[in-house]
């Protein structure tokens, strides 16, 4: 059994041999590991020259899976994306052929104040948006525009240059605003073939209807969440704990926690397990 991540606290896992995607509730608190729930999803078809093997991830349009407009979207890395609905009898997938290779690799999520599965693309200079009634085979498209990007010294550059890029989605369901964030990671060492990257450098753009992507150091009283599974954000005033302006990264291939200042560089604060957190300077 692999874990693929979770969304709205429901884990992702497929068998190995067979291939099946499942839902568990383990994240949730209420339930016992006696009384955890497992949803099966229909099984797989591969399309043509695509592949089912690697999950990106997972997202879902409610908190449960069974209820019945619930949407749950499965991800794979190429142009395969699936959409199904749980909570029908005899469901099955809807399965969508992405053409443009800029959204190969990247992380569906699912926005509520759209009513639609987005993906943004590699770069993130671009933005697809996906539903289940008139945009289920041409994705509706909005290109961004970078501004109030900070100034980097050729040194900081050359570093970003050279890192893995992710760009992940986020939306806030209290204040409705959207950001685009951009993870910079790269090798800091190879254990048994298999790299384990460090965060170099972490960036939040705030998004409009318009495709203005503003680079920003506030983000209010929020904190971001960002793992392998759909990132979120929440307000940090409703939980006692959590830190304003802050973005927590949860890295399981990593044996510390790390507390980093977040302004065009990075300064490295604490070290603990197994949580990195970003300040974002007003």
């Amino acid at each position: 059994m692999v874990t693929i991540g979770s969304s709205n606290g429901w884990v992702a896992t497929q068998t190995v041999d067979e291939g099946i995607l499942r839902l568990q509730d383990d994240l949730n608190p209420a339930v016992s590991d006696t009384h955890s729930k497992r949803i099966p999803l229909p099984p797989l078809v591969t399309l043509p020259r695509c592949q089912t093997q690697i999950v990106t991830n997972v997202s879902m349009s409610s908190s449960s899976p069974e209820d019945e407009d619930c949407v749950v979207a499965a991800k794979f890395l190429g142009p395969q994306l699936r959409f199904c609905r749980p909570g029908e009898r005899n469901s099955e997938w809807t399965n969508v052929r992405i053409e443009n290779p800029c959204f190969y690799s990247s992380r569906v999520m699912f926005s509520k104040k759209d009513d639609m599965f987005r993906i943004p693309g590699s770069g993130g200079h671009l933005i697809g948006s996906w539903d289940l009634c008139e945009h289920i085979k041409e994705p509706k498209l909005q290109r961004l525009r970078f501004q109030n990007f900070p100034k980097l010294t050729k040194t900081k550059g050359d570093l970003m240059d050279s890192c893995c890029t992710t760009d992940l989605l986020v939306e806030s369901i209290t204040t409705g605003e959207t950001f685009l964030v951009k993870w910079y990671k790269k090798t800091a060492k190879i254990i048994k073939g298999v790299a384990k990257m460090k965060t170099q450098e972490l960036m939040v753009f705030m998004l409009d209807e318009q495709g203005n992507a503003v680079y920003t150091e506030d983000i209010g009283d929020l904190c971001i969440f960002l793992s392998k599974s759909e990132p979120f954000c929440v307000p940090a005033s409703s939980f006692p704990g959590l830190l304003p302006n802050y973005v927590y990264i949860f890295d399981v291939t990593k044996s510390h926690l790390s507390i980093w200042l977040v302004t065009p560089s990075l300064v490295e604060l604490v070290n603990s397990r197994p949580l990195t957190i970003f300040h974002l300077r007003m």
